[in-house]
């Protein structure tokens, strides 16, 4: 699946960019995979922690703060993608042309 310039393989837990793989963890690989199925789209916080958690509890809420800031430093190599956070609601995964 393309992202941006980016070459996103889930089954593999890869992103790839330029002939440069890096390795993503499961939790990683599966919040990239909601981000990028809701392209230009609003996803609610909640949905994507009974998603990747099970739960919607405080600790997991951090814990997602954290990884999408993991996944914004990975995709930083590509200026037309950008994970905005919308307070109170979630995030926006924009990618331009």
């Amino acid at each position: 699946m393309l992202i941006g310039k980016f070459e996103f393989a889930a089954q593999r837990y890869e992103l790839r960019k330029d002939g440069k793989a890096k390795k993503l963890s499961h939790r990683e690989a599966v919040l990239l995979q909601i981000l990028a199925e809701n392209q230009n789209a609003n996803i609610d916080r909640k949905t994507m922690l009974l998603r990747v958690w099970g739960d919607d509890s405080f600790f997991n809420s951090r814990n997602l703060d954290v990884y999408i800031t993991k996944l914004r430093d990975y995709l930083k190599g590509d200026s037309s993608i950008e994970i905005i956070t919308i307070k109170g609601v979630g995030y926006h995964f924009a990618v331009g042309n």
